[in-house]
């Protein structure tokens, strides 16, 4: 078993499974740390827990301090001047007839590297951008091309649930979403409602997914011919929390049946 404590970097939303190693950690600790790339600071977001080695990516980094009013202070600064890179980033790729729409930028604590975002429909040649701002930064610059997911998951908002969009608040990684989702869960395949801010299906589709699957088995599908106790007839209906189904027997009109009183068969 490893002693583990998750750390959150705030700007990319990046989670980090660090070693505390001899330090008393607590939840909303800012710490200090090393991801390979350079010095970063991140937010605890859960207290000091044991986990065991097949969950963790060996060798663990290590927290190597908790952040000081010092420390504060220096990330203010970075803020500052990465803001006005990102003014220069914008103007030199105008100059250079980029076709880039930046989001945002900001540096490893320790200023060894300057990452900028932004969206763009097409493959972009960079390098003399790159090389413009290196050469005014004295720093490493990384041009990251991200998607409308990750431009929403950066800037967040509100989704049409009318709370906090979940890919800015708890989410980590996304996960695949499909147009069956919205099928499987009887949802109108209306754009408007079934997609997010970032124009993309909403990630909420899977939450319940494997429920709503659970839920179909052994109940009929809606527009298939079944032989129920009254005839034959077809369903128009399905109710999969009440265990219910309405099949419409012509003659004798739309009847709902139980699924825990009526088996029917397809035909």
């Amino acid at each position: 078993m490893y002693k583990v404590v998750p750390v959150i970097i705030e700007e990319t939303k990046n989670i980090y499974y660090l070693s505390p190693d001899d330090l008393d950690l607590k939840v909303n600790d800012y710490v200090i740390f090393n991801d390979g790339n350079g010095l970063q600071y991140g937010r605890v977001i859960k207290n000091i827990y044991e986990e065991k080695k097949d969950n963790l990516n060996l060798p663990l980094n290590k927290v190597i301090k908790v952040m000081t009013e010092d420390d504060f202070s220096q990330i203010r600064e970075n803020k500052e001047i990465a803001a006005r890179a990102l003014m220069d980033a914008k103007k030199i790729s105008k100059k250079l007839k980029l076709d880039m729409n930046f989001v945002d930028s900001y540096f490893t604590f320790d200023k060894n590297q300057l990452i900028f975002s932004f969206l763009s429909d097409n493959r972009v040649d960079f390098r003399e951008l790159a090389k413009k701002l290196a050469q005014k930064y004295k720093t490493r610059i990384e041009l990251r091309q991200i998607g409308v997911r990750d431009k929403a998951k950066k800037i967040g908002g509100i989704g049409p649930c009318g709370l906090f969009l979940c890919c800015n608040t708890f989410l980590t990684d996304f996960n695949s979403v499909s147009i069956n989702m919205a099928k499987n869960q009887f949802l109108a395949l209306n754009p408007s409602k079934i997609n997010g801010m970032c124009g993309r299906l909403l990630c909420c589709l899977g939450y319940e997914n494997e429920t709503y699957t659970e839920l179909k088995k052994n109940m009929p599908r809606i527009g298939m011919m079944a032989d129920t106790s009254m005839g034959m007839g077809k369903v128009v209906d399905v109710d999969v929390f009440k265990k219910t189904y309405k099949i419409d027997l012509k003659e004798k009109g739309i009847i709902e049946f139980s699924r825990d009183k009526e088996n029917v068969s397809s035909k």
